[in-house]
């Protein structure tokens, strides 16, 4: 059973008449500028590309809010991931990764004046990776991107002086699907098996901490297509993948996953609106847990999911899901604004965003 927000939601869907791949708010310069970062697919010109749009609220709340097109570059390829990063060099210009179907990593600065966007720095296709780049990452501080590729795991400096160096090559016997930093120098990958392996630069060579996570229904292997980590919480990678699952891994207990949402071999089902691929998790600073004298460091807090049948939702362990939106079409991408995180935006798969404003003042 799924519960509905007992507060009122304003959902806003705008058709933009392309496929959307990802998407990503950007910082804000001021209270009455907002923009929004897309990446693109027309369909129609077999074109893929990076946008820069801006978002107006509409004076009356009842009233759909506008996207204008603000720039708008070409990309080798169809983006496979987006992260922005404040930039090294000029705060006013954040830095924008991009990585590529074709193997290419593209590095951005976005004009937050003007919503202009500058290609700064590419890795070009099998000038580093060979194929399709799964996932990609920048430091906190936008000194380096972290990607990784089938069985490879590569580091990018950013900076007046760029450099590119591969850290790991399984030589296939790997796959890696997704990546995040968790400190300077600590980040995480996942992939195949619900696997995930934690990686540290000091220590050069290999994973650190392994967890071999070949559980899952049946006899089909599950993948972890997203992670994220709590800035306050950095041993605790949360996780989302096939058959609707979402766990967290604590590297201080490291082969006892918990289990957020879905099911496992050996344990019952836990709370589930998905069974489907959970294409993107994030912590949602918005909602407060619902365990407020909780504070023990084991507790997962509350995150965002989206997944392939449709859900938009906020799941929590061991709670009841809260679900914001259900589309007949897949939502593959999502983004918490961190300045505002009352308000989602959400890329669904024929050819919308969906912009979803909960009450600011009551969170729940």
């Amino acid at each position: 059973m799924a519960f509905t927000s007992p507060n009122p939601i304003q959902i806003h869907r705008l058709p933009q008449y392309t496929y959307i791949d990802a998407l990503r708010w950007l910082p804000q310069l001021s209270a009455f500028t907002r923009r929004i970062l897309l990446a693109t697919y027309d369909s129609d010109t077999s074109t893929p590309s990076i946008q820069i749009l801006t978002f107006t609220p509409s004076q009356n709340p009842k009233s759909t809010p506008s996207l204008t097109r603000q720039s708008s570059l070409s990309t080798p390829s169809r983006i496979t991931s987006l992260k922005i990063a404040p930039s090294p060099l000029n705060p006013s210009k954040p830095l924008i990764a991009a990585s590529t179907f074709s193997g290419s990593l593209l590095f951005y600065s976005a004009d937050l004046i003007d919503g202009s966007l500058n290609l700064e720095f590419s890795v070009p296709e099998k000038g580093l990776h060979l194929g399709a780049v799964s996932g990609i990452d920048v430091s906190d501080n936008g000194s380096e991107c972290v990607s990784a590729e089938n069985g490879r795991v590569d580091l990018v400096s950013i900076g007046e002086k760029w450099s590119v160096r591969r850290v790991f090559d399984s030589n296939g016997l790997v796959s890696y699907s997704t990546v995040k930093w968790a400190s300077p120098v600590e980040f995480v990958t996942g992939g195949l098996g619900f696997g995930m392996h934690w990686w540290d630069q000091r220590k050069p060579g290999g994973p650190v901490v392994q967890f071999k996570g070949n559980w899952s229904r049946g006899t089909t292997s599950g993948i972890v297509h997203s992670v994220d980590i709590h800035r306050s919480r950095k041993h605790t990678c949360l996780a989302g993948g096939s058959s609707g699952t979402v766990f967290a891994w604590d590297i201080r207990w490291q082969q006892q996953p918990v289990i957020v949402s879905g099911a496992w071999a050996g344990g019952g089902p836990a709370n589930s609106l998905s069974e489907s691929e959970v294409w993107e998790v994030q912590y949602d600073s918005y909602r407060h847990s619902s365990n407020t004298g909780n504070v023990s460091s084991s507790k997962i807090l509350p995150a965002m999911i989206c997944s392939e049948d449709g859900i938009l939702a906020v799941v929590e362990q061991d709670e009841e899901p809260v679900e914001l939106l259900a589309e007949p079409c897949a939502i593959n991408s999502f983004d918490i604004d961190k300045e505002n995180p009352s308000d989602v935006i959400c890329s669904l798969e024929w050819e919308s965003i969906a912009i979803l404003m909960r009450p600011q003042d009551k969170r729940q």
